[in-house]
């Protein structure tokens, strides 16, 4: 007899909800939850307000890329950033709860390592769970008698683009997954054979093109955060350009053991075709609809600009933000990551990637330890001056000379016992702003915006067509003037405009957990192998600041540079998943 399957099986499933007091839709509360804990399908559905209660519960199970400390799946790595293990962050806690250290750097991560600690752990995820209330939602919805039809419909495609999201999800982490087309009673026997990755992503898509002519465009201040049509379309090129891309998209395996569940296993230049339409249909919807845009500086200044891109990430319900997420209102939902920030950073390799303030490349070969123009800010008379660099750069990483929100300066290398270990760099987004922006305002996650669909759809164009076109230019051209950047060269061919999206949706992206997915699915094994450095910095007194000296530092080698196994695209399926025999099967290598 087949074992019934752990992640669906819950106990009472249909009789309890959780209180959803921490996750909230615009200004106000969908309302407490019902007195009764041991509420029945009549009672749950008896009323809008009831019914809204396991939508929302659904919803709060949605991706948040943020340590929360509030269980497991909120808390990958550890508690570190996706991030930690691409060339853009290093982890130095060095500890056996540490992600980054205790799997990744050492290589040590496997089919049967302790849970909690990887980037994703199949089974353990909130996925699942998301996809399980969505559906008794979707199922029942009809019962309540105080919602009209129209309404019914918009929150039923709320939840199939819920059901969308998550799938979304584990497609890439895992390739394909064990697909539910319905809700799973308790007590069911349990037999889901795992689809493949074209089944997967096809039914991702399904989802989507059901959903999204009943969502609205844009949700009203009130219901800010319910998901959208634009997120919708938005989700779907995301979709399409990770599918086509040629890890998955290629005649030639990822891994030797790659089958139908982890990629195509064939080369078809239509998938960057569908891309290509996706990104058309949201810029169509853009044209006549509108709302949406980029956050333009208010003055013609590097400060201004800095605010600008800011805002287009950290503000909830803003023209940028595309699909949020979010934990609630409690400021201090972030705390155990913030206290422990220290402890990890950017690389300097990272850093290097931002050009200097006017667009122009900064040097592979800048000398540090002579520098002739200040890498960060200018200095006069013992004081900081002018940045020098890119604006998201300073938004992005807390460097030397920077202040943080209580006005203290950024620490460096070796001036704080606290920060000995570290990378020379800390994270700024996120992390180091001032209180006051948080205030009152949900904690929210920018699981997609604009300039993520912006970069994506030059990238479909630059696939499909072989080059880019005018278009293709000025998705990439509107990102960098927003911050005062010039141009990217024109003329370029279509691997050299590959390589320039690629860092743009790292200058741009950084920390929103892009740049994992960018590098498996292009396949980038230099990335993954290349030297990681730090910065060695010293000056930066807080009274009399004094010009910087810096040092170029290796940063401690990974398991990655010397022993790459292309195995590491996808996360392990746990053994304990597999031995259940529901139908659920290993990844390629693990």
């Amino acid at each position: 007899m087949k074992r019934q399957l752990k992640l669906l099986l819950y106990s009472g499933l249909v009789l309890f909800f959780i209180a959803c007091s921490d996750i909230k839709f615009g200004n106000a509360f969908l309302g407490d939850q019902p007195e009764s804990s041991g509420a029945i399908l009549e009672t749950m559905f008896s009323s809008e307000l009831y019914a809204d209660k396991v939508l929302t519960t659904a919803y709060s199970y949605l991706p948040y890329g943020l340590p929360t400390g509030s269980g497991m799946a909120d808390n990958k790595l550890g508690g570190n950033i996706l991030e930690s293990i691409t060339d853009l962050q290093h982890s130095y806690r060095n500890n056996q709860n540490d992600g980054p250290n205790g799997l990744y750097y050492n290589g040590a991560l496997s089919s049967r390592s302790k849970a909690g600690i990887e980037a994703y752990r199949f089974g353990s995820e909130n996925e699942y769970s998301a996809i399980r209330y969505a559906w008794i939602y979707i199922e029942n919805v009809h019962r309540v008698p105080d919602m009209s039809e129209e309404l019914k419909q918009r929150k039923i495609a709320e939840a199939q683009m819920i059901i969308a999201i998550a799938y979304s999800e584990m497609l890439r982490y895992i390739g394909g997954v064990p697909l539910l087309k319905q809700s799973v009673e308790p007590g069911e026997m349990m037999e889901f054979p795992r689809n493949t990755f074209e089944e997967t992503v096809n039914y991702i898509i399904e989802l989507i093109d059901e959903a999204k002519n009943n969502l609205e465009w844009r949700q009203s201040d009130v219901d800010d955060g319910r998901i959208t049509r634009a997120g919708a379309l938005g989700l779907k090129l995301r979709i399409l350009c990770f599918a086509a891309s040629p890890t998955f998209n290629s005649d030639t395996k990822w891994h030797p053991l790659a089958d139908q569940y982890t990629c195509y296993g064939n080369y078809d230049k239509n998938r960057w075709k569908r891309a290509k339409e996706a990104g058309e249909e949201f810029f169509y919807e853009l044209a006549r609809r509108g709302y949406y845009k980029l956050i333009q500086p208010q003055e013609d200044t590097h400060e201004a600009r800095r605010i600008a891109y800011r805002r287009g990430f950290y503000n909830r319900g803003g023209s940028e933000i595309l699909v949020s997420t979010r934990k609630g209102y409690n400021v201090n939902i972030h705390n155990e990551f913030f206290n422990t920030v220290g402890y990890s950073g950017p690389t300097l390799n990272y850093v290097d990637m931002y050009p200097w303030k006017d667009g122009s490349e900064f040097p592979e070969d800048f000398n540090w330890e002579s520098p002739t123009t200040q890498p960060f800010f200018t200095i006069a008379t013992g004081t900081i001056g002018e940045p020098t660099r890119d604006p998201r750069l300073y938004e992005t990483v807390a460097v030397p000379g920077d202040r943080f929100k209580d006005g203290t300066f950024a620490p460096v290398y070796n001036n704080n016992p606290n920060y000995r270990r570290s990378t020379g760099f800390l994270q700024m987004k996120f992390v180091m702003r001032e209180e006051s922006d948080r205030t009152g305002i949900p904690v929210h996650w920018p699981y997609l915006r604009l300039s993520e669909v912006m970069l994506s759809y030059a990238e479909a164009i630059n696939e499909y067509n072989g080059k880019p076109d005018d278009i293709a230019y000025a998705c990439i051209n509107d990102i960098r003037s927003r911050v005062g950047l010039s141009p990217v060269k024109p003329g370029l061919q279509q691997g050299e405009f590959r390589e320039a999206l690629l860092k743009e949706r790292a200058l741009e992206l950084g920390f929103e957990e892009v740049r994992w997915f960018d590098l498996i699915r292009w396949g980038r094994e230099q990335d993954f192998r290349k030297k990681l450095y730090g910065l060695q910095v010293t000056g930066n007194d807080a009274n009399t600041p004094t010009r910087f000296t810096f040092k170029k530092v290796e940063l401690p080698v990974r398991h990655w540079a010397q022993n790459w196994d292309s195995k590491w695209y996808l996360s392990p399926v746990p053994q304990e998943e597999v031995y259940k025999e529901y139908g659920m099967l290993q990844n390629p290598g693990w």
